[in-house]
């Protein structure tokens, strides 16, 4: 159960359309661990927290990146909108008190992915994509994968993603790019 003054803080923070938007990706990892048999609590406190990062004043960003000593990549210097997930985590540490390094790690790679994701990992991601708020062409397809296998899910996700990426001329993210080829070759092992 998430304290009433993790929710204030939270709407504070980055502003109540994002905070209805991390209740929306709450609920939705609570109901993906439950069906996939992760731990509900840290899958509610990862959904909940997952844009902590996405403060409403993004002016200073790149200020606060480096006060909290993120070290950032050339495309996330390139692509800000990717900072939130490493600040977010340290956000979580320093003014959440989070401990727990599987709901951090969440956090952290709720945007782009990774190679070896954890279930809590593509739990945050997929939940973050297919909460109810949601709204594209393309959503219920994922979502309806989300609830079949989460794999598969995961591996539609990040092809429609980059594609997504790729239509707006922004650079690619190396960590969404090694997410997706070892999805690829988990599949090709089956």
């Amino acid at each position: 159960m998430i304290e009433q003054w993790m929710h204030e803080k939270l709407k504070k923070d980055i502003g109540e359309v994002r905070y209805n938007h991390s209740i929306g990706v709450m609920n939705t990892s609570m109901e993906l661990a439950k069906l996939y048999g992760y731990p509900e609590g840290e899958a509610e406190l990862a959904g909940f927290l997952h844009d902590c990062g996405k403060l409403k004043d993004k002016i200073n960003l790149l200020k606060i990146a480096k006060e909290f000593d993120i070290i950032l990549d050339n495309v996330m210097q390139h692509n800000p909108e990717l900072i939130h997930g490493p600040l977010g985590e340290k956000i979580a540490i320093k003014e959440y008190k989070v401990t727990n390094k599987n709901v951090l790690n969440a956090i952290r790679y709720h945007t782009t992915g990774r190679e070896n994701m954890s279930l809590l990992e593509k739990i945050v991601y997929i939940a973050d994509i297919i909460e109810p708020g949601r709204k594209f062409e393309g959503v219920d397809t994922i979502r309806q994968l989300a609830y079949e296998d989460i794999d598969k899910c995961l591996l539609y996700a990040v092809d429609r993603t980059i594609v997504f990426v790729i239509s707006k001329g922004k650079l690619i993210h190396l960590d969404t790019i090694k997410a997706r080829n070892q999805l690829i070759i988990l599949k090709d092992l089956e």
